[in-house]
C-alpha cells in the first residue's frame, strides 16, 4: 500500500505489469534477493476511490478522477497479457456509498471492455462495503454490477470510520475507545451476517476483513498474541459462512489456511450455506454503539499517537504502517481523527469525569509529538497542520485524504 504521490502511483503500475509479466524482483540492500515463485497470487488492483483526483493528470483543464487513472492505465497496459496468460482483470472496488456508484463503475467496465475489444463480463470485481451507506444497499451495488461481481468483502476498519462521519453530529450515537468497537458488537454484527447473507443469496463470494494484529519477529510474545486474535477472529468469520478473508501481514497466512481448510475441506468456497437464520433489520446496522463502552485517556492518547504517526508515514508515501503492533492504514487513522472530533463537539468526558475539549487535545497531542522525537522530524510538522485541520474544524470533514494529498510532493 502507498500513499499517491506520482513516483508511487507510476511505479505502481509498473510493477503490476512486470509482477503480471513474471519478471517483477527486488534487490535488498543486504544483498538479499526477491522474485517471484512458480505459484503465485492472483492479483486484484484496488483503484482510488470516486471521491479521489490525480492531480498530475488534467482533462479539460481539470484533474481527472483517480479512480478512471488508475483503472484505465491499469486496463490499456495489461489486460491483452492478462487474457493471454488465462487470467483476467480483477478488481477490488473501494468506498461505495451505493447502487449509482456501482451503475458507474459497471458502465466504465463495459465501455472500457468495448473499446479494449474483449468481451462484456471479462472485468471480475470484489466491492468493498465499508461504508454504513453502502451497507443499507449490499443487494442493490451487486444487481449494479452482476455481470462482473466476484463478492463483496467486509471492510471493517473504513466501516468504522463511516459509521463515525455519517452520524457525526448524533450526540447519541458516540463510539467509545477504538479498541472497544470489535466484530462482535451488534451492530458490526448485523452488518457482517448480512453481507454473507446477502452474497450467497445472490452466488457472490463473502469475503470476511482485516485483522489488525501482525506479528513481530523479534518478540515472540507480541506474535503469539497477534496468532490468537487472528485465529480467533478467522474462526468466527469461517464458522459464519465467510468464503475467504483478509490478512495484514504474510506471516500469518499459514494460521488462516489451517481454518480455512478447516472448514472449506477441498470446497472452493461456503456459498451453499444460505444463511436464512440470519434477519437483519436497517435499525440493527444503524443502532451504532458499543454497549457499556467508554473512553479513556488511553484511548484519547492512542488515537492522537496513531493519527500523528500514520499521517507522517503517508507523507512519506506509505500508505500502511506497523503502529503498537497493529497494522495501521487510512481507516484507522480517520476512525483516530473523527473520534476526537466527534468527542470534542459534543463535550464527551472521559471515565475518570474531564471533558474532552480542545485544550486537552492540544496538550495530549504536545506530549505525544514529543515522545516522536518532536516536529522537526520527518514529515511531523505537516502531521500536526493536518491533524489540527481535522479535529480542530467547526465542521466535519469528509476524508482525512482530501487534505493531506495538497501536501504531496
Amino acid at each position: 500500500m502507498h500513499s499517491p504521490t506520482w513516483e508511487n502511483v507510476i511505479l505502481g503500475q509498473i510493477n503490476c505489469s512486470d509482477a503480471i509479466r513474471r519478471t517483477i524482483s527486488f534487490a535488498n540492500p543486504d544483498g538479499k534477493q526477491y522474485r517471484l515463485n512458480e505459484q503465485v497470487a492472483t492479483l486484484l488492483v484496488r483503484p482510488r476511490g470516486w471521491h479521489l483526483v490525480e492531480k498530475n493528470v488534467l482533462v479539460d483543464s481539470a484533474p481527472i478522477s483517480g479512480s478512471l487513472f488508475d483503472f484505465g492505465l491499469y486496463m490499456f497496459r495489461n489486460v491483452k497479457e492478462l487474457l493471454r496468460r488465462s487470467s483476467g482483470p480483477y478488481f477490488y472496488l473501494p468506498k461505495l456509498e451505493g447502487h449509482l456508484e456501482a451503475r458507474l463503475w459497471n458502465d466504465v467496465f463495459n465501455q472500457a471492455q468495448d473499446q479494449l475489444g474483449i468481451a462484456r463480463g471479462t472485468i471480475r470485481a470484489t466491492v468493498l462495503i465499508e461504508t454504513i451507506l453502502g451497507a443499507l444497499e449490499m443487494e442493490e451495488i451487486l444487481y449494479e454490477i452482476r455481470d462482473h461481481a466476484a463478492g463483496l468483502n467486509a471492510g471493517r476498519w473504513d466501516y468504522i470510520f463511516s459509521t463515525i462521519k455519517k452520524f457525526a453530529k448524533h450526540e447519541a450515537l458516540i463510539l467509545p475507545d477504538r479498541a472497544q468497537v470489535t466484530m462482535t458488537v451488534p451492530f458490526m454484527r448485523a452488518y457482517t451476517e448480512l453481507l454473507i447473507r446477502t452474497c450467497h443469496k445472490r452466488g457472490a463470494h463473502a469475503i470476511g476483513g482485516m485483522a489488525a494484529f501482525i506479528p513481530n519477529r523479534r518478540d515472540p510474545a507480541v506474535t503469539e498474541t497477534a496468532l490468537a486474535k487472528v485465529r480467533e477472529d478467522k474462526l468466527r468469520e469461517f464458522g459464519d459462512g465467510c468464503d475467504g478473508t483478509w490478512v495484514a501481514h504474510p506471516d500469518l497466512v499459514p494460521t488462516v489456511l489451517e481454518i480455512a481448510d478447516g472448514y472449506l475441506g477441498s470446497r472452493p468456497n461456503q456459498k451453499e450455506r444460505m444463511r436464512e437464520d440470519v434477519h437483519v433489520q436497517d435499525s440493527q446496522i444503524t443502532a451504532v454503539g458499543v454497549p457499556g463502552g467508554k473512553i479513556t485517556e488511553a484511548g484519547l492518547r492512542l488515537n492522537i499517537s496513531v493519527g500523528l504517526q500514520y499521517v507522517n508515514q503517508w507523507l512519506l508515501g506509505n500508505g500502511a504502517a506497523a503502529i503498537h503492533n497493529l497494522m495501521e492504514d487510512a481507516a484507522t487513522a480517520e476512525i483516530s481523527r473523527s473520534q476526537i472530533w466527534q468527542w470534542i463537539h459534543h463535550g464527551a468526558k472521559l471515565d475518570d469525569g474531564r471533558p474532552i475539549t480542545r485544550e486537552l487535545y492540544g496538550k495530549i497531542r504536545d506530549e505525544e509529538i514529543a515522545k516522536l522525537g518532536g516536529v522537526k522530524v520527518e514529515r511531523y510538522d505537516d502531521a500536526v497542520k493536518i491533524m489540527d485541520k481535522l479535529i480542530l474544524a467547526d465542521a466535519f470533514l469528509p476524508f482525512l485524504t482530501l487534505i493531506a494529498y495538497d501536501y504531496l510532493v
